[in-house]
């Protein structure tokens, strides 16, 4: 016992040998400063002044008060302690307002609690007005209190906070409740917080670790802390705003679970319905859940969701808002849910969501907006029934297309090289690309067998289908699924609106869910004969050649000497049936055709700088050489690129950059920023002009490569003009087919996964059989709804003179179906691009003889 008196002793005289030291140091504080003001003399005069009341006051203290009383020491304890505590109070709030030395952490500033900031979803519209997804990292769209159930109301009120209209803030009666039932020893009676309170805590974090303060840190000094921060941010809340805007803000503010943010949500999530709309019962589920959204959540926990629920509704006849016949037939009811929860990539269009999203993050950084917690609202060029049909049009042709390439393997695998032989253990190399081996092998370093041993592993899994266009369960190991997935061709197309550059239809790939790589932007892969456009463009448009369409070269053997690593090469392109005809050729019959040796000699002739300058002109942004095969598209783009540059010749050789976006609003519907197209010349409005009656000639000439569209898909009628061209690189590992017509700009791609993964031959692998019927389903499905307003018709007349010859003397439309090409692939091997020459190949004259290849 002694030994306690003596601490608590010493400890009295460390505590008032501080207080002296700060008094002396205060006052030489104090003195200094009001001497620097006011002079050394003023300030002396004013502490001698200061101390001869202090004395003064103790001499009367000394005369008229007994200190020898027995009551003398408690009443002065007791007025100390009233003193110290009423001074005390005050410096404790004081430092909570301003965390003081940083010890209680930070309080919502007067701008915060006047507009207080909630993390809402940012929505993103189509150019029709149709809403495709959302992005947030709390799914949240605020309602106005008109939109709130009173069931609703009622439910919180009863359960929450019973006398919210009568306090302002802080419910005293509910505290005091609370302490009497800790004395009594009963645990669960609550923490007595009003519904204000929750909302403070809700909407500010007051608990966030970033909030928390040196005390705050402390056990139990941290939770008074806590709890007094709500308590004053719930008075002010109540000074702001009325008590409609409380309980809409709380309803706007919460969460119940399922990453479902706010009673708009909240209600269609569980109960498809809007917040105006909800029933006793429902209401009264949402608002059990704000006990614990985990353990009455009635998607996880039906039971005890029931149960609190009719928690809930007894406190409503409790308080008067049911009567006790309608409580006991509501809580006789089942929980009726309706669930719709809703994810970013709901929907179609997922792929351009993407796209859109890297967009408005980086005009966001720029701009100070948050893309998932401002409530943005996005409005994009995309036509949600284009791009509906753009998805049906892939569903449709690649599920025919996978049918062809499974028949034409069979029991073997597609994945051979050059030779044709079957690369050995594919599979095991390229399983090491995937995230599931890099894991694997992270987890099990220096152990292949374990890493092999749950690589083989088998187990249930939901994969895509393609017979279905939907999802199939199987029980497989994650080598199974690889297996599976390496077998499924691949494809990618886009639409766009070549006088704006607005983009209207945006297909990445098969399914978003399990592909998500984006084949339009992300992908790059060789281009073949589509490529071929450059290189004529090159010629009529540069000056310095200044050719016409009518412009003839003679289909004849091409050999280009080039140096390589020091050493001297030879390159010597052949047609795609392995001989030439010796015959001149218009150019608008070389690129309909899409003769290689034509293609390579003008290459030569303009120089293969020039082809990569116009190429770059026109938009590709990926990287080119010069080499001498730049024509024939050995260099991988992409296909965002691709038709960015088609769309050059329809929009009179103006480039304009694809817009994705159109506007952006805030959260209040004020418009932030405007996107508007900056189209920049490109080539010539003539070249342009020529151009596209060149690529309509591979649609309209006979040997025309893209001529089955127009007899196997409705996509002419009404004087329509289209222009094509296809594209097949080495080994059919790439097929492509541009389009272009009067309104739109379409390009596609078909390839396997890895490029060594394709047909074995050129009749079932070529652009024409794998790209083209994408496009041509496409076209034909939005010529038929005419609620799109895209109208079939002829190219416009030009409304300036063209002075180059176009109508050349050899143009004819063929009336065949059957057409054919003679074209070839990005390095000049035999069956390499799209379709054969109609007819046998001419007898060659004896000068000929032995030169056909």
């Amino acid at each position: 016992m002694e030994v306690i008196k003596t601490f608590y002793k010493n400890l009295k005289a460390m505590f008032q040998f501080i207080g002296t030291q700060l008094r002396t140091i205060i006052k030489s504080i104090v003195f200094r400063i009001s001497a620097f003001f006011v002079g050394k003399t003023k300030t002396e005069a004013f502490f001698l002044s200061v101390h001869q009341k202090r004395e003064a006051y103790h001499g009367w203290w000394d005369k008229n008060l007994d200190k020898n009383s027995a009551f003398y020491r408690p009443v002065v304890f007791t007025w100390k302690l009233f003193l110290y505590g009423f001074i005390g109070f005050f410096f404790y709030i004081f430092c909570i307002e301003t965390n003081f030395l940083w010890l209680m952490g930070s309080m919502p500033s007067v701008e915060d609690l006047q507009n207080p900031k909630v993390s809402q979803s940012s929505e993103i519209y189509t150019s029709d007005g149709v809403m495709i997804g959302k992005f947030y990292t709390e799914n949240r769209t605020p309602v106005t209190y008109d939109q709130i159930s009173p069931n609703l109301v009622k439910a919180l009120i009863a359960t929450e906070d019973i006398r919210f209209y009568e306090h302002s803030g802080i419910d005293y009666r509910a505290m005091a409740g609370v302490a009497f039932g800790i004395a009594k020893g009963e645990t669960d009676r609550g923490g007595g917080s009003t519904v204000t309170q929750q909302l403070a805590k809700k909407l500010f974090k007051t608990r966030k670790r970033d909030a928390r303060g040196l005390l705050g840190y402390v056990p139990g000094v941290s939770t008074l802390i806590y709890k007094t921060k709500e308590w004053i941010t719930a008075i002010k809340l109540e000074r702001n705003f009325t008590k409609q805007e409380i309980l809409t803000m709380y309803f706007n503010t919460v969460d119940f679970g399922n990453n479902a943010y706010g009673i708009n949500t909240a209600a269609k999530s569980y109960f498809s319905k809007s917040p105006d709309s909800l029933n006793v019962q429902e209401a009264a589920v949402l608002v059990g859940l704000q006990k614990a959204t985990t353990t009455y959540n009635p998607v996880r926990n039906i039971k005890r969701s029931l149960e609190r629920r009719n928690v809930v509704i007894g406190q409503m006849q409790k308080y008067g808002y049911l009567t006790a016949k309608q409580a006991d037939s509501i809580s006789a009811l089942p929980i009726e849910l309706k669930t719709k929860f809703e994810t970013p990539y709901d929907g179609n269009a997922n792929y351009f969501k993407n796209a859109v999203v890297d967009f408005v993050k980086k005009w966001g950084d720029e701009n100070g907006y948050d893309l998932y917690t401002d409530g943005l609202k996005i409005y994009t060029t995309i036509d949600s029934r284009m791009q509906e049909k753009a998805e049906e049009a892939m569903t449709q042709k690649m599920k025919q297309l996978q049918r062809v390439f499974e028949d034409h393997w069979g029991k073997q695998n597609p994945w051979i090289d050059e030779d044709g032989k079957e690369i050995p253990d594919f599979l095991n190399s390229v399983v090491k690309r995937t995230s599931r081996y890099k894991s694997l092998a992270a987890k099990f370093p220096n152990q292949p067998d374990s890493v092999s041993w749950y690589l083989n592993k088998k187990d249930s899994m939901m994969v895509y289908d393609w017979k279905t266009s939907g999802e199939i369960k199987k029980y497989w190991s994650s080598m199974d699924s690889l297996d599976y997935y390496k077998h499924i061709l691949r494809a990618g197309m886009m639409a766009m609106d070549p006088h704006n550059g607005n983009i209207k239809a945006w297909v990445g790939g098969l399914d978003y869910n399990y592909f998500k790589y984006d084949h339009v932007k992300q992908g790059r892969r060789q281009p073949g004969s589509t490529f071929k456009p450059f290189v004529y463009t090159t010629a009529i448009d540069d000056s310095t050649y200044n050719m016409s369409p009518c412009d003839e070269i003679e289909d004849k053997p091409f050999v280009k000497t080039y140096m390589e690593d020091g050493e001297e090469k030879e390159w010597k392109p052949k047609n795609a049936n392995g001989y030439f005809t010796y015959s001149n050729m218009t150019l608008r019959r070389a690129l309909a055709q899409s003769i290689n040796s034509v293609t390579a000699q003008l290459t030569d002739d303009v120089g293969a700088a020039n082809v990569v300058r116009y190429a770059k002109k026109m938009g590709i942004t990926t990287p080119l050489k010069a080499v001498p095969s730049i024509g024939l598209g050995p260099f991988d783009v992409t296909l965002y690129d691709m038709v960015a540059a088609y769309s050059v010749f329809v929009n009179n050789g103006q480039y304009t950059e694809p817009i994705l976006v159109t506007k952006i609003e805030d959260q209040n519907g004020k418009i932030v920023q405007e996107f508007a197209p900056e189209p920049r010349q490109a080539i010539s409005p003539e070249s342009a002009f020529l151009m596209v009656n060149m690529l309509r000639g591979g649609v309209e000439e006979a040997g025309g490569t893209s001529g089955s569209i127009r007899w196997k898909f409705d996509v002419t009628k009404n004087n329509n003009q289209i222009g094509g061209k296809t594209g097949t690189t080495s080994n059919n590992s790439d097929g492509w087919f541009m389009c272009i017509t009067r309104d739109l700009v379409i390009g596609a791609w078909v390839g396997g996964d890895d490029r060594s993964i394709h047909f074995r031959t050129t009749n079932l692998g070529e652009g024409a059989k794998t790209a083209l019927p994408i496009v041509g389903s496409f076209l034909e499905k939005i010529y038929r709804d005419k609620s799109i307003g895209i109208e079939p018709g002829p190219f416009p007349k030009p409304n300036f003179k063209i002075d180059k010859e176009y109508n050349c003397p050899n143009y004819f439309q063929s009336s065949r179906s059957d057409t054919l090409d003679v074209g070839g692939d990005s390095t000049g091997t035999a069956g390499a691009d799209d379709d054969f020459l109609i007819g046998p190949p001419p007898i060659p004259s004896t000068s000929d003889t032995g030169r056909r290849n």
